[in-house]
C-alpha cells in the first residue's frame, strides 16, 4: 500500500495538515528512508518563485522515484505564464445553473471545491494541473465560461479555505493508490481508465476482468480507474483507455498528458483527434482512396445548399455530426421537410455536418485492426425495425444480433479496405466498420476505443483476443523501456 506524505515549508503549517505530514527540511534530511514504504509526497510548499523550497520538493521527490503533486512539469507550467486558462461551454455547469452565479474564486483541493455545483469544473482544472492546491478564478466571456488557473500555497489561504482543505486533505490521506501484493512483482503498471457510470461503455466487466488476467501473464498490473480517482500519471507505465473517447472530454487531456509523460498509450491522442472527428476522417478517405460511401460537408441549410443536396442524394440520405459514436448524432431523413429541420439542428451545434448516401444492409462488418494487423471479425445486424445496427429509442430492442468469425473468412476486398482505412489513422487498435454490396465494400468510419465485450467480439478468438492486445502492450512498454 503506498503511503500519503504532507511536505509543508514550516512548523507553524503542520497543524493544518493530517499527522503523516513533514517539513521540507526534514523532507530534504531525513528521506529516503531505508526500507520504507512506497511514498507519495503532497507537495504543498510555495511553488511561485524559481528554486523555491516548493520547485525543490518536487524535484527531489522525482529523484527518489516518489509520486508527487505537483510534478515539476506542472510547477514550470503554471509559472511560465502565472496562470493557467480553461475553457467550458455553458452546457457543463447544467440546466439549473447560470454562469453568472458562480463567477468568481474558487479553491480546489485534491480535485474538490466546496461549491458542488462546479465539481466538474474543478476535476477539469486538476486533471489539466494536477496540483493539490489551486486557485481557479471564473469569468463570463462572449465565447464562453473562463477560468484562470493559479497554484496557491496553504499559508496563503482564508480560514474558511484552510478548514476545507484539512478536510478533504484528511480524506485523501485515508485512500490508498495502488495496492502492491507482496508475494509477486510486476514489471509494469497500467491504469484502465472506465467510466462506472457509462451506458454503453466500450467493455463490460467480463471482458475488464479478461484484459487485467491477460495483463498479469505478461507482467503487467493493470488497475481499473476512473478519471475522478487516477491520481498522477506519473505512477504507471502504461495507460489503456476503456471508456467512450471524445475530444472536448478527460480521456483526450489524459491520453495527451499520459504521452507527454513517457506512458504507452491506447488510445493515443492522435488516434483520438482522428476517429473523433468524421469530417477528418472522411477527407483523408478521400485523398487515401479509401473506398466509402458518398460523403459531403454542409457548412448551412439554405436552400439552395438543401436542394444540391436533394438532386445529388435524393431520399433516404444521412446526416452526421462530426463527433459521435454508438449510432448516436447520425439522423436518417426521407423528406426536404426533414432535411431541413435536422441540418438546422445539427449546424446549431456544429459548424459543419456531413451529409451521406444512405445504403441499407442487413449488417455492418466490423473489423478490429492492431498495429496495422486485422485481429477480430464481427457482423453487427441492424436492430429490429431500424436501420442502425443501435436504436436508442428502443429499449427492448436496443442492439441487433451478431456473428463473429475468423479473419481469414472475411471477404478479400472488406479486409483490404479495413486495414486501408486505419493506416489514415495510426498504429492503434482500432474497429472499422465496412458496409459490403455486390461484392464492393464501403468504409464507414474508424473508431478508436472500439467495443470489445465479452461473448461478442471475443465469441471466435476467446482469451486469446485479450492476450494479443495485452502483448502489444508489453510489445510497446519494452521497447520503451523502464
Amino acid at each position: 500500500m503506498i503511503t500519503s506524505l504532507f511536505v509543508v515549508e514550516d512548523t507553524a503549517s503542520l497543524a493544518l495538515v493530517p499527522e503523516n505530514a513533514v517539513t521540507f527540511d526534514t523532507y530534504l534530511k531525513d528521506y529516503p528512508k531505508l526500507n520504507e514504504p512506497r511514498l507519495r509526497v503532497i507537495n504543498l510548499c510555495d511553488t511561485s518563485r524559481y528554486l523555491s523550497q516548493g520547485y525543490y520538493c518536487s524535484l527531489l521527490a522525482e529523484a527518489r522515484q516518489h509520486d508527487v503533486l505537483p510534478s515539476v512539469k506542472v510547477i514550470n507550467n503554471l509559472r511560465a505564464s502565472g496562470v493557467g486558462g480553461l475553457w467550458f461551454n455553458d452546457k457543463v455547469l447544467g440546466k439549473d445553473v447560470s454562469a453568472d452565479e458562480i463567477t468568481g474564486a474558487h479553491l480546489v483541493c485534491m480535485g474538490e471545491v466546496a461549491d458542488v455545483r462546479l465539481k466538474k469544473l474543478a476535476q477539469r482544472a486538476f486533471e489539466e494541473f494536477s496540483a493539490p492546491l489551486l486557485r481557479m478564478v471564473l469569468s463570463r466571456e462572449a465565447s464562453g465560461l473562463k477560468a484562470h488557473v493559479t497554484r496557491v500555497s496553504l499559508a496563503s489561504l482564508s480560514e474558511a479555505e484552510q478548514r476545507f482543505a484539512q478536510d478533504v486533505l484528511a480524506s485523501y490521506a485515508r485512500q490508498s493508490w495502488r495496492k502492491r501484493g507482496a508475494s509477486k512483482k510486476y514489471r509494469w503498471e497500467m491504469a484502465m481508465l472506465v467510466d462506472e457510470n457509462e451506458a454503453v461503455p466500450p467493455s463490460d466487466k467480463g471482458a475488464l476482468s479478461r484484459f487485467i488476467s491477460a495483463g498479469k501473464k505478461l507482467g503487467i498490473r493493470i488497475q481499473q480507474v476512473t478519471a475522478a480517482d487516477i491520481g498522477s500519471l506519473n505512477q504507471y507505465d502504461g495507460l489503456f483507455i476503456r471508456e467512450t473517447t471524445a475530444i472536448d472530454h478527460h480521456t483526450y487531456r489524459l491520453a495527451r498528458e499520459a504521452e507527454e509523460s513517457g506512458l504507452v498509450v491506447m488510445d493515443d491522442p492522435e488516434s483520438i483527434l482522428r476517429c473523433c472527428n468524421k469530417v477528418y476522417l472522411h477527407d483523408a478517405f478521400n485523398y487515401k482512396k479509401v473506398p466509402s460511401l458518398r460523403t459531403e460537408f454542409v457548412s448551412d441549410a439554405n436552400r439552395e445548399t438543401l436542394e444540391g443536396l436533394q438532386a445529388r442524394f435524393g431520399f433516404p440520405l444521412v446526416l452526421k455530426m462530426p463527433e459521435g459514436s454508438f449510432s448516436r448524432g447520425v439522423f436518417k431523413v426521407s423528406s426536404p421537410e426533414e432535411l431541413e429541420q435536422v441540418c438546422r439542428k445539427l449546424l446549431a451545434e456544429s459548424a459543419l455536418v456531413l451529409a451521406q448516401e444512405f445504403l441499407f444492409t442487413e449488417f455492418d462488418w466490423r473489423i478490429g485492426v492492431l498495429n496495422g494487423r486485422a485481429l477480430y471479425a464481427c457482423r453487427y445486424y441492424m436492430a429490429r425495425n431500424h436501420w442502425q445496427i443501435y436504436n436508442h429509442g428502443n429499449k427492448r430492442h436496443f442492439s441487433g444480433g451478431f456473428d463473429a468469425l475468423a479473419t481469414f473468412e472475411v471477404p478479400r476486398k472488406v479486409l483490404t479496405a479495413a486495414l486501408k482505412a486505419a493506416a489514415v489513422v495510426g498504429q492503434g487498435l482500432y474497429g472499422i466498420d465496412i458496409k459490403e454490396v455486390d461484392g464492393k465494400a464501403y468504409v464507414l468510419e474508424v473508431n478508436d476505443n472500439p467495443s470489445l465485450d465479452h461473448g461478442v467480439e471475443d465469441k471466435y478468438l476467446g482469451d486469446e483476443l485479450y492476450m494479443q492486445i495485452m502483448s502489444e502492450f508489453s510489445r510497446r512498454l519494452e521497447l520503451r523501456g523502464r
